[in-house]
Formats: C-alpha cells, structure tokens, sequence
C-alpha cells in the first residue's frame, strides 16, 4: 500500500547562531556526526588562520580583497564585518545540497542571520545560549587564544546578541552538551513533519476498496441489527 502523502524532498535550510562561546560547533559536530543527510556548510573569512585549523575545515581563508571581490560578483549569500575582518556564506553549493534532500546548516554571526532571514525567510533558526554569563566568560577564558581586551569586546557583544533570541524559532541552553545535541536533532526532525512541507495528498485504488468495504460492512451491520 502507498503513502498517502507525498512531502517535499527539498531539504530545509537551517541557520545556527549564539554568543562565542556558547558552543555552537560542538554541538553542530554532534549533530553532523555518522549523519549523510546534513551538510555543513563552510564559511568564509578574510581573517588568519589561528592555531591548529585548517582551510576549507572552520572556515575558507581568503584575503580581504579576494573577499571585496566576491561581494562585487554577489558570490556571498550573506556577510558582515567584524573587528576588523569579514565573515560570510558564500552561495556555492548551498543549493546544490538543499535541491538533493540534505538539511543544510550555517553557522553565522547574528547579523547574518538575520539578513538571511529577510531574504529566506522560511529558514530554520536555532539560538543556542550559554548557561549563565559567568560560564560564557569562564568558555571564553579556557580557549587561551585570545587577549583580554578581545574577550571583554566577545563579552560585551554576547549581551547584545542575546537581545535578539526573540527573532529566532528556537532557543537552545548549552548546559549539558548531550542534551543540546539531542533538542536540535529533535527540532530537525519535526521540521521534516511539518504540514506545510507536503506536496500533494492523494488516495490510491487500494485505499478506496478499504473504504468502500469498510463503508458495506458498516450498513450490513446496521441492516442486521434492523431485522
């Protein structure tokens, strides 16, 4: 017997931001994990890389006039300026993905999450929050890669970022990683349930015979009860 529905295969575009610190990409390198049906996709910035990353891994590392010049082509989905450096999506592949059925998953700064969403505004967007402000700073300070004046300048923006939750979908706390893992798992699935993701409800030959019988067997009962 068919489905009775048919649901859009397109995949849903999904848009992840919070306060540094807040532990967004842990919980995104969970959630990704052993899973083919979501695609991470890579940001792009103008600023050096630090430490142990890697180009094309947490970010695509290209210079600042490379960057201006993708702005010009329009090659940037959304992108913002900070402390001195750009951050962006660039299009690529993004609808390539969404177009094969995969889940796609940007983890941008809020301002471009919110230019995302005038745009497209049928994305999915998920806030995740620290625990407490006093965590935020103790997250920030454990990371040893950054100076003291930038952590108070990370510390000051986590308050403004954190006045914008009411324009996401969803608010996540970060206080137990599994359990945040498993909240944007959930929310990923019962997206796929929404109504307004199915394309077409139709009823096949073998569903109306299951009618139709059930309908006889109704009046046979009715007319037996009758006699």
């Amino acid at each position: 017997m068919g489905h009775i529905i048919k649901s859009k295969e397109r995949g849903n575009l999904v848009v992840i931001s919070g306060p540094s610190g807040a532990g967004k990409g842990s919980i995104i390198q969970e959630v990704i994990k052993n899973n083919d049906n979501i695609w991470l996709s890579v940001s792009m910035t103008s600023r050096e890389i630090r430490g142990q990353e890697v180009d094309g891994k947490e970010y695509y590392f290209i210079t600042r006039e490379e960057f201006e010049e993708k702005i010009t082509h329009k090659e940037m989905l959304e992108y913002t300026e900070y402390s001195g450096n750009y951050y962006g999506t660039p299009r690529g592949k993004i609808n390539e993905h969404l177009e094969a059925g995969q889940d796609v998953i940007l983890e941008i700064e809020i301002e471009g999450a919110l230019n995302i969403k005038k745009m497209i505004p049928e994305t999915i967007f998920i806030f995740i929050m620290p625990p407490s402000m006093q965590e935020l700073k103790k997250r920030l300070e454990k990371r040893k890669t950054e100076t003291e004046d930038k952590i108070i300048r990370r510390f000051k923006r986590a308050y403004q970022e954190i006045n914008e939750v009411t324009k996401y979908n969803y608010v996540i706390v970060n206080d137990e990683l599994d359990q945040a893992v498993s909240k944007v798992k959930a929310i990923l699935l019962a997206e796929r349930c929404r109504v307004d993701r199915i394309e077409e409800v139709y009823i096949g030959n073998e569903e109306e015979i299951l009618h139709e019988n059930l309908v006889d067997n109704k009046n046979i009962v009715n007319l037996e009860r009758k006699i």
